[in-house]
């Protein structure tokens, strides 16, 4: 089954949402403590990423114009009016936001990366799930401290990750004919850095650190794919 592996990350999404909604008398200072370890794994994972890139400047481009098409399009500023909206059809209008918060937070840091895209190709050609199994198991126990300290956005944030990764494996077999193999491989390389540097972003964002606007930089993932288009036929 081509979609087995998004489902899984999708329920492992849920079920820890779920959790960190039960367990929601965590003492703040374990809360604080375990979502600085987070914050900082995510970091060093996001340095790892960025650190795969074979040309940087790549990178920095895609970035660059990346997040100029994202403050055209306004797009965490649409994100958030979107989780506003779910979080007033829930019913949960004393959150001060942070249903919208928890929505967005949480769909960035399990959209953005490498894992996402590797994993649902490879479940669309070759329906080995194995990587998103592992996707999975992350997703899943970060979402419980997530939930349990941005509340029930976590939950929704399962609506993009699925499409997202579900609108990939069901493409897969399309990409592999029409994009040469030596492209995709580079275009994945160079996406995996782009997307670090947006984890990185995520982690400070998560330390409170600095409030970087990360879902502009999303338009970065497609720059990048025609930035080395350019390159591999020109």
């Amino acid at each position: 089954m081509v979609l087995l592996g998004t489902l899984v990350n999708g329920m492992a999404i849920i079920l820890g949402a779920l959790l960190g909604l039960i367990f929601t008398r965590i003492p703040e200072n374990v809360k604080t403590t375990v979502m600085q370890a987070i914050a900082l794994a995510v970091i060093l994972l996001g340095i790892g990423m960025g650190l795969e890139s074979d040309q940087f400047l790549i990178t920095i481009g895609s970035l660059v114009l990346g997040g100029l098409l994202g403050e055209w399009g306004k797009i965490e500023a649409r994100l958030n009016a979107f989780g506003y909206w779910m979080e007033k059809k829930a019913g949960n209008n004393g959150g001060e936001g942070l249903f919208a918060k928890g929505f967005v937070t949480a769909s960035l840091v399990y959209v953005v990366g490498a894992m996402a895209v590797l994993g649902a190709l490879d479940s669309g050609l070759r329906l080995d799930h194995s990587l998103l199994y592992t996707k999975a198991m992350l997703d899943g126990f970060s979402a419980i401290f997530f939930a349990s300290m941005m509340g029930i956005g976590v939950l929704f944030s399962v609506v993009p990750v699925v499409l997202y990764q579900g609108a990939i494996a069901l493409l897969a077999g399309q990409i592999n004919r029409v994009v040469p193999d030596p492209l995709l491989e580079m275009f994945i390389t160079e996406m995996t850095a782009a997307g670090g540097v947006m984890i990185v972003a995520i982690g400070l964002r998560l330390l409170g650190i600095v409030d970087v606007k990360v879902a502009n930089l999303l338009p970065a993932i497609p720059v990048v794919f025609i930035i080395t288009a350019l390159l591999y036929f020109f």
